[in-house]
């Protein structure tokens, strides 16, 4: 990273303007044209500068520095205790914020990454914001996470069409970069991933076939498994069901033998999702069951299970079922106060119970109003074209049909934008 470059970065990070670093150092312009790499200042005015910004110059220290952003790094690329990764992260701002290092400006351009992993978005967002101001003098491989986290950024906030054009930016970066193999499979994973949610089944599948060839070599079986339960999602998809439930086979057994219960009940759950849509809601239920007793799964896992198996006894008119599962919904619901979709599964679960207690008025409140409304903002396209149709339903069994017709083109148009997104 050059030196100019550095300071710049340093400045603009503690809030400081280019006359106040430059007072009695050197003039506003020189400084500016020392932050733009237009000349080369003297050691004596780097060091003033530094100086002033509180930083060292020490090479020993940024050898250190250099091999513990690695690990942090590596740390970020692989799933791995959010503790460990905040303990290594407070260490190198604490170095970072002292000595001048190389590593600085990868560690800023990670800290987006560092910020989704943590959830906290909108310390993602400022960060992103801040680094626009010295984005120009990134080279290549700062580009390529620059685009890629940001990417991640636009996927966290349902934005896949941006977040495609960022991964697609990133990827091209590719052919001037050095990266490990499976870095680069990473993001052809991203990629396939970001087809599926744009329903771009066979662009999915092309670069799902990519990552796993990597996957495989590298003897990566968890990642493999992933890339098996995105092709049997595409291969449901295009009613291919032989061939997802062998996917889906595979990605279990996969889990089964890594001791993973994630891939194992993300399976199930993909595995009910096959079943309920060629109607075998027996074998749906049975998955969708796993999932929701596995007491060693995430409290949000356990909740997409349980809204899923509320609509599937509801779907075959099992409401003694239904009202079971919503009340253990809602004991998990209370031990998730703080889920990123607490709002979404409340809404389900009060729309289903409305739904099977007969309660019309308040089940078409809570819909019309809140529901759908709130799944528009959020652009949650499959939710919006679902219970859209179900309220074009329940209008249609009242006899409302200029309400109906009006909430099943809602679904249609819906679903006409997914198509062409």
């Amino acid at each position: 990273m050059e030196i100019g470059s550095f300071i710049k970065l340093q400045r603009v990070k503690q809030g400081m303007t280019q006359e106040e670093l430059a007072d009695g150092i050197v003039s506003m312009s020189y400084l500016s044209k020392i932050e733009n790499q237009r000349t080369e200042a003297s050691p004596e005015v780097i060091s003033m500068l530094c100086t002033r910004l509180g930083i060292e110059l020490d090479g020993e220290k940024d050898i250190t520095i250099k091999e513990k952003c690695e690990n942090w790094f590596n740390m970020l690329f692989e799933v791995n205790d959010k503790e460990e990764i905040i303990e290594a992260y407070k260490e190198l701002s604490e170095l970072l914020a002292i000595v001048r290092s190389d590593s600085l400006m990868m560690f800023e351009i990670h800290k987006i990454r560092y910020f989704l992993i943590l959830g906290e978005y909108d310390n993602a967002l400022e960060q992103i914001n801040k680094l626009n101001e010295v984005s120009g003098s990134f080279d290549s491989l700062h580009l390529f996470y620059w685009y890629k986290f940001k990417g991640n950024y636009s996927t966290a906030n349902n934005e896949f069409n941006q977040a495609m054009r960022m991964y697609k930016v990133a990827e091209d970066k590719l052919n001037q970069i050095k990266l490990k193999d499976e870095q680069v499979a990473d993001l052809q994973y991203t990629i396939a991933v970001t087809h599926s949610k744009l329903r771009n089944t066979l662009e999915s599948i092309e670069y799902s076939n990519k990552a796993i060839d990597t996957f495989q070599r590298e003897y990566n079986f968890i990642r493999c498994a992933q890339c098996h339960i995105l092709l049997g999602i595409s291969y449901r998809r295009i009613k291919m069901y032989e061939k997802a439930i062998k996917h889906y086979n595979l990605a279990r057994r996969l889990g089964e033998l890594n001791k993973n219960k994630q891939v194992i009940q993300l399976t199930n759950q993909n595995l009910g999702y096959l079943y309920s849509s060629i109607g075998d809601s027996k074998e749906a239920i049975k998955h969708f069951v796993e999932v929701v007793e596995d007491e060693m799964l995430q409290i949000n896992e356990r909740l997409l299970g349980i809204t899923n198996l509320i609509k599937e006894y509801y779907k075959i008119h099992n409401f003694e079922k239904a009202h079971q599962a919503i009340e253990k919904a809602n004991e998990l619901l209370e031990l998730s106060k703080e889920n990123v979709n607490y709002s979404l599964y409340n809404y389900i679960i009060h729309t289903f119970k409305f739904a099977i207690n007969e309660q019309s008025d308040q089940f078409i409140s809570l819909v019309k109003e809140e529901f759908i409304p709130y799944l528009q903002k959020r652009k949650d396209y499959g939710n919006l074209i679902e219970y859209s149709n179900m309220l074009a339903k329940h209008f249609e069994k009242l006899g409302r049909y200029k309400d109906s017709v009006k909430y099943y083109k809602l679904a249609n148009l819906t679903y006409e934008e997914v198509v062409n997104l």
